[in-house]
């Protein structure tokens, strides 16, 4: 039988303003949740890596272990080793794969994590359960994803909840869970935990820089992003549509009152 391969399509993509993006991602503003529960000598796998700048930072929690980032787009991880090996940071590897059929034997990790992966993937339950399946009895498998639904923007431009709109269908089209962060622990446990630890947290842009930061990277990926070509592709959108979407992230980020929050749900379960 063949392995199981990912059926959805990744509503972001990889172009150069969703890299940018991702690449603000650190340990601290990212996983914070998980951290605590991490040892020096611990074995880590971290599913979705992207330019691995999450997969770097947490490498210097396990100073006599070792970190993996996976990733299935595998052109990325070539940034990703590069900026490992400008760090200095040697107990780390990136590897190409599919977390639908890990390449691993059971009982391997003491931790496997993912964030923001879960909600563009054709069957969560089953990548969690993967997920569990490498992670040793006693191990931990942790995963951080937002819930578009539930943004929160000042000021409230038609533009934007147009955004949010297209966003939905978008996401939903390319075969993920848009609202991901509500169900989170919820298909953990359809994955077999049954100690499942939730919370919550949010990343918040109120700063002149964050808000300039955000506000750049959606008028980009507005139009030139695979989610702009998702959009087209597919008639959920046209040309016209997606300039009207960038033009209002960009009224959005020249308001000096300009503000947004973007809440993500958080699980830590223990492989019994």
């Amino acid at each position: 039988m063949a392995a199981k391969t990912e059926s959805a399509i990744y509503t972001h993509g990889h172009h150069a303003s969703v890299v940018r993006s991702h690449s603000w991602r650190t340990a601290k503003n990212s996983i914070g949740f998980l951290l605590p529960h991490l040892k020096p000598d611990m074995k880590i796998l971290d599913i979705g890596c992207g330019p691995g700048t999450i997969t770097i930072d947490v490498a210097s929690y396990v100073p006599q272990g070792h970190i993996t980032g996976l990733e299935r787009a595998g052109g990325i991880l070539s940034q990703a080793r590069a900026l490992a090996e400008e760090k200095g940071v040697t107990n780390i590897d990136f590897v190409e794969g599919d977390a639908n059929a890990l390449s691993y034997g059971d009982d391997t990790f003491d931790v496997v994590f993912c964030h923001q992966v879960l909600q563009h993937v054709g069957d969560p339950v089953g990548m969690l359960a993967e997920m569990k399946r490498v992670t040793k009895p006693g191990g931990i498998v942790a995963a951080r994803e937002a819930d578009y639904g539930v943004f929160v923007w000042y000021p409230e431009l038609p533009g934007l909840k147009d955004w949010q709109d297209m966003y939905d269908r978008v996401a939903r089209r390319n075969g993920g869970e848009p609202n991901a962060g509500r169900v989170l622990h919820a298909w953990a446990r359809k994955a077999g935990f049954s100690d499942v630890q939730c919370s919550c947290t949010m990343w918040c842009y109120a700063s002149p820089g964050d808000v300039k930061w955000w506000s750049e990277s959606w008028v980009e990926r507005a139009v030139a992003s695979s989610f702009a070509t998702t959009a087209i592709e597919h008639g959920l959108a046209t040309k016209e549509d997606l300039q009207k979407i960038s033009q209002a992230w960009e009224e959005w980020g020249q308001d000096e009152d300009a503000w947004i929050s973007i809440p993500s749900a958080e699980i830590v379960c223990t492989k019994s």
